[in-house]
């Protein structure tokens, strides 16, 4: 079956949506565990902001091109962000694994924006590559936080474990 750039593009803007769905439960679900790391929750916190504002660009994209997201997709993805959160939960190293699954995250929904901006070009969308470039800034700002906080966070961790304090969340 041969599918025309138009679809091609339509599929990855709702499943970016989804991803987005997807991020804002994975980083509402840490936030609420969080103790002992009080700058990663604030952190955390901001990027769902943005998160719901990449969501709402990618919804005003889908609606200016006559489409929408999927509610099937939101939900399966809403559901496996909170799986994923709620899988490191027991984990003596919560906040070590999810550091490493954040930083991981970032760095998918970066290759998403960017082939969505590759899928637009080829679409001949004009008008949304300033709004996805915008999100793509807001996910490599947020990968480069991570980067630059996964030595500090393992050495705290590592600290307070040291220490028989809590460390894990």
């Amino acid at each position: 079956m041969q599918q025309s750039y138009q679809d091609l593009y339509l599929t990855g803007l709702v499943n970016a949506r989804a991803l987005e769905t997807q991020a804002i439960e994975l980083l509402t679900r840490q936030v609420e565990r969080i103790e002992s790391y009080p700058e990663i929750a604030d952190a955390l916190r901001r990027h769902a902001a943005e998160s719901e504002q990449q969501r709402v660009r990618l919804d005003t994209i889908l609606e200016s091109l006559g489409s929408s997201n999927s509610a099937i997709k939101d939900f399966v993805t809403g559901l496996m962000g909170n799986m994923a959160a709620l899988a490191h939960a027991p984990m003596q190293d919560e906040i070590l694994k999810n550091t490493l699954a954040n930083y991981a995250f970032e760095h998918f929904e970066i290759a998403s924006y960017k082939s969505l901006l590759v899928l637009a070009d080829l679409a001949g969308d004009a008008s949304a590559p300033t709004a996805l470039r915008q999100s793509l800034q807001e996910e490599e700002r947020m990968a480069q936080w991570c980067a630059d906080t996964l030595e500090p966070t393992v050495r705290k961790f590592a600290t307070l474990a040291a220490q028989g304090a809590q460390a894990g969340i």
